[in-house]
């Protein structure tokens, strides 16, 4: 069992972070625009959310990151491959998104759309983007 390359990591979660980033930018803003703006409307918060990108953006970097590291640690005990990287996808998005996601829903703060089509985007997202970050990493 060799050691975790924390190069390899870096960078095949930048891969990752990148594909993260892109679909978040289409997701959210560019479909869910709208509804993001009448949510911090009516939230009494402004709905121009143009200073939380840098934010946003760094977080789908170190998402990344993190996803490729759960490949990594994970790959000596299933092997090297796609399936691997989906697994580490889906135990990422469990983590990242859908316990999150779960604990707002009783709050009814946002509105459901802003909750559920996220959360099923990116269960297809994340493990994507770990495929990518993935193909990308050798130990």
């Amino acid at each position: 069992m060799g050691k975790i390359n924390l190069g390899k990591v870096v960078v095949g979660g930048l891969v990752a972070g990148l594909v993260l980033n892109v679909v978040d930018y289409v997701l959210h803003g560019i479909y869910l625009a709208a509804d993001w703006a009448a949510a911090m409307t009516a939230a009494g918060k402004s709905p121009n959310m143009d200073a939380g990108i840098p934010y946003y953006v760094t977080f789908d970097f170190i998402t990344g990151i993190l996803f490729v590291w759960v490949y990594a640690s994970i790959r000596p005990r299933f092997g090297p491959g796609v399936n691997t990287a989906v697994i580490a996808g889906l135990t990422g998005w469990s983590l990242v998104c859908l316990v999150p996601t779960l604990f707002q829903i009783p709050g009814g703060m946002l509105p459901m759309n802003l909750l559920t089509i996220p959360l099923v985007v990116s269960l297809v997202s994340q493990p994507l983007a770990t495929v990518a970050g993935a193909a990308v990493y050798k130990e």
